[in-house]
């Protein structure tokens, strides 16, 4: 038999990326929402075409892989996670073809491409979906899950959708609820039918025969929820918070240990990663959402090497910001999971971008910045973008009139939705940031048009550039992938990560204030070894770190 297209295409990444079936542990992933990436038809929206034009600005930042948020046939009720075909492409994205191309080239440019698989949910439109609701008995009845109303006609139990309301929704063609965590018009996979499983895994490797390096899993622990559909118990008040989800929903009010998390789906992960087995290189990234102890839920999917190769934690997606906090979280990490991986991100897609949610500024502040893309190339895992971050992007403020997210419609104004992160990308300095030629589907946030990439990328004191040599000195460190790690709070305004791999030591220190802040070392041991901060200095067995300032320190050999 010949090499199929995933085999082929990888020839390139020989040249420019790493070979090795591992490359994906501790590389640096780049997420991408298609829709505000680039318009390259001016249409307002961006496409796949858009995104291949750009490939050069991601290969000179220094990326190793692209995360695409879904780019699949869809009614786009939920911008693409409603899917109603998994095999083609949307026509507001181009076609199958441009795809194609763009994965060529990807590869030839030594970047991988990670899709977003949306597997617990389809669209109501989705074919599947149409012909399980006629009835009761045809050959995809039991493809969704259904359920009788209680005897008064209420829902079939107390679970919630995170969109607000109940997780069940009246049919009157069935005269039965089916389950949707999310919008009416997302109704839930019933993974309890073989069927449903066989099908899913089909679509996996359609994208895999077209050379597609990984899949990023969308809420990975919702494929299955309980047989018995049993209510879900209040929420302990002395239980951990979702990292996820906003005390202003009602979901976070319950324990959801009936409506996801499922034994069940242990043994369908091990059917997707068998799969991806035959496809050496190819990787995985399971999404663990809305769950209390998440990371008991990341060991069990990552570990033995039999299921998701990696899965993503919001720890840092949340609100806390101290040196506490970091140390407990990496802490906690290293305990329970010890047999498994992690992807970590400050941003994405869903939330608040962290120079807003954590700095509580409007302004672009580049010393943060800098700060938080030191701290994230120090964990231990597999790191990614949001795009944007590189340039400072801070969250853009919308009016009403322009939300269109659902969840900040149904939320407004508590919850502003997820709009605010998700505002095209300011290429340029002119009209619309040169995203497109006509008005955008969001507003482009004037703060981004004035540190666009095109000001930024020719500035070797920017942001951008600033990422680039970050990332150039986390590519070049085995300690700093694959090494161990341990987190230490100095005190309420210095953190210490101390990374280690066979006999190399790398130290970050990390200032969480605005505050010039002052510490011994032993400059006998360990020397300066990278700081893309303009205000640290080193002399005399002290360290000397400005506002949100950070230093790497290397053992001497």
């Amino acid at each position: 038999m010949g090499m199929n297209l995933t085999q082929k295409l990888s020839k390139n990444l020989v040249k420019k990326g790493n070979p090795s079936e591992l490359w994906w542990k501790g590389a640096v992933i780049y997420q991408i929402y298609p829709r505000s990436f680039n318009d390259s038809n001016n249409d307002g929206v961006g496409d796949i075409n858009g995104i291949t034009e750009k490939l050069d600005y991601l290969e000179t930042l220094g990326v190793e892989a692209i995360w695409l948020s879904p780019f699949f046939k869809s009614p786009m009720k939920d911008f693409g996670y409603d899917v109603s075909d998994y095999k083609d492409v949307d026509p507001i994205f181009g076609t199958l073809e441009d795809f194609k191309i763009m994965i060529e080239k990807a590869h030839n440019c030594g970047i991988r491409i990670i899709i977003d698989q949306v597997l617990s949910h389809t669209s109501n439109e989705h074919p599947w979906f149409k012909e399980s609701r006629k009835d009761k008995t045809n050959p995809k009845s039991d493809w969704y899950v259904w359920a009788d109303a209680k005897a008064d006609g209420t829902p079939p139990n107390n679970w919630l959708s995170i969109f607000g309301g109940s997780a069940w929704h009246w049919d009157t063609t069935r005269k039965q609820y089916y389950m949707k965590n999310f919008l009416v018009e997302q109704p839930d996979l019933n993974f309890h039918c073989e069927e449903v499983q066989d099908a899913i895994l089909d679509t996996v490797r359609f994208w895999l025969n077209l050379g597609v390096d990984g899949f990023r899993l969308d809420t990975v622990n919702f494929y299955f929820c309980d047989k018995l559909l049993r209510d879900n118990p209040p929420r302990d008040a002395l239980a951990e918070s979702y990292a996820d989800i906003s005390e202003f929903n009602p979901y976070s009010m319950q324990e959801h240990v009936y409506d996801k998390t499922q034994i069940e789906n242990i043994d369908f992960l091990k059917k997707f990663r068998k799969l991806l087995d035959e496809y050496p290189g190819s990787t995985s990234v399971g999404e663990v959402g809305a769950a209390h102890h998440s990371l008991k839920v990341i060991s069990d999917y990552t570990k033995d090497n039999d299921k998701v190769h990696m899965c993503y934690s919001f720890d840092f997606l949340s609100e806390n910001f101290s040196t506490k906090y970091f140390e407990n979280t990496i802490s906690k990490f290293e305990n329970i999971v010890t047999d498994g991986w992690a992807c970590w991100s400050l941003s994405n897609h869903d939330i608040t971008r962290h120079i807003t949610r954590w700095l509580k500024s409007k302004d672009i502040t580049k010393d943060f910045a800098l700060f938080c893309i030191s701290f994230l190339i120090s964990t231990r895992g597999t790191i990614c973008l949001y795009q944007g971050e590189e340039l400072g992007f801070n969250e853009s403020e919308l009016e009403y009139k322009d939300i269109i997210d659902p969840l900040g419609l149904t939320f407004w104004p508590e919850i502003k939705g997820r709009d605010g992160c998700r505002t095209p990308f300011a290429w340029d300095e002119t009209e619309n940031g040169g995203f497109s030629e006509v008005r955008p589907w969001l507003p482009v946030d004037s703060n981004h048009i004035k540190n666009a990439a095109s000001k930024q990328i020719n500035d070797l004191n920017s942001i951008f550039n600033a990422y680039k040599k970050i990332l150039e000195f986390r590519k070049n460190s085995d300690t700093l992938k694959l090494g161990t790690i341990k987190a230490k709070a100095i005190d309420e305004n210095v953190l210490e990560i101390t990374r280690t791999y066979e006999k190399n030591t790398i130290i970050l220190y990390l200032n969480f204030t605005n505050n010039s802040v002052t510490l011994p070392y032993d400059e006998s041991k360990y020397s300066l070894v990278e700081t893309i901060s303009n205000n640290v200095k080193v002399e005399n067995n002290t360290i000397f770190l400005g506002s949100f300032a950070t230093c790497f320190m290397e053992n001497r050999s």
